[in-house]
């Protein structure tokens, strides 16, 4: 690690720097990894939580979903006792399961900010270490664009199916044909009701002004591949756009990414939205109920995937039309699960 530029962790609205661990310590000097800005967090009141004062010192109360409790805990509680002996604090966290609050005391308002940057850190790593569990969609499972996935499904099985690695398993379930604008991590119901409660302000704040209250018309049409070698095929999909050639479905995806993020719900993956629906995936080869584009993810697969040939596929489908449909909510979709029309279950819906 270069030390003069050590890795920045956002927390809260709060930029930490992470520094080298020092292996030379000093007696009467405390080890910090991480501090904020300038001067020391300790030092300071951190405006990103509330520390009270209490009739025995003080107290911060930090909400956490259950099953990110043990990476709090640690192996045998190894990692609550040293945060506790080296903030000097007591940190009680509820039993697992039980959703609550961890709730961190000491007699030093120094020592408690230290426990809950600490822990703040934590959960912010192991976080982004989960899978994730929701994402934000628009269905394009309209009956004549399952008609029109299905034709396309067919002619290329029929054409192409002697090209390296094509096969029937490669294809999308129809009734899940979606628009992925964003993936995120959400453990328990108070997060997803915040996601839900987020997805409506954005309709009043912009997403109606955007659209003008109106179903937005795109068409489906085209396909493109995701990697660079088309004879490597990971990923196929159809290209979407306006029908009246304006950007505001961009400009609708874009800016719900971008207010997800701020609310420190959703990574920041691309400067934009890339608009596509997947129909081809090597992933739903080894793994049927993969039918979440794993893409949007920014990580890669721990299976071992089969690429597919797919150039016959982009020369002979290079502009097939799927078909046009009407935009009218954006949902809060959830992984792996399925609905009575067969697309994923929704948290929640603009």
């Amino acid at each position: 690690m270069d030390v003069l530029r050590p890795p920045l962790i956002r927390i809260g609205g709060r930029v930490y720097r992470k520094n080298l661990i020092q292996e030379q310590t000093f007696p009467c000097e405390e080890e910090e990894d991480f501090y904020a800005g300038p001067g020391d967090c300790a030092d300071e009141p951190c405006d990103a939580f509330v520390v009270e004062e209490t009739e025995r010192g003080f107290q911060c109360r930090v909400e956490v979903p259950s099953p990110l409790y043990k990476y709090i805990i640690g192996k045998k509680g190894e990692t609550k006792k040293r945060l506790e002996t080296e903030t000097r604090t007591s940190i009680s966290i509820p039993k697992p399961g039980v959703e609550g609050e961890i709730v961190i005391t000491g007699q030093h308002r120094s020592g408690v900010i230290s426990a809950r940057t600490r822990i703040d850190v934590l959960l912010d790593s192991f976080r982004k270490k989960q899978p994730f569990t929701h994402f934000l969609s628009f269905a394009l499972n309209q009956p004549a664009i399952q008609e029109k996935f299905l034709q396309f499904k067919e002619e290329v099985l029929e054409k192409c199916s002697k090209d390296h690695g094509v096969s029937s398993s490669l294809f999308q379930n129809p009734a899940k044909l979606h628009l992925t604008l964003g993936t995120l991590v959400l453990l328990n119901e108070q997060e997803i009701q915040k996601a839900c409660d987020l997805l409506q302000r954005c309709k009043e704040d912009f997403v109606d002004q955007i659209t003008g209250g109106q179903p937005l018309t795109v068409e489906v049409a085209g396909v493109e591949y995701m990697n660079d070698d088309p004879a490597m095929t990971d990923v196929l999909y159809a290209k979407v756009h306006m029908k009246d050639g304006s950007d505001r479905l961009q400009m609708v995806a874009d800016q719900l990414v971008e207010r997800f993020v701020a609310s420190g719900l959703m990574l920041k993956e691309w400067d934009r939205v890339k608009l596509h629906a997947t129909v081809m995936n090597t992933l739903f080869r080894k793994d049927p109920t993969e039918e979440q584009n794993s893409t949007m993810t920014g990580k890669s697969s721990f299976k071992e995937r089969e690429s597919f040939n797919g150039q016959n596929i982009l020369k002979l489908f290079e502009n097939f039309h799927f078909g046009e449909v009407q935009l009218d909510s954006v949902r809060l979709s959830q992984r792996f699960s399925s609905d009575a029309s067969g697309y994923y279950a929704t948290s929640g819906q603009l």
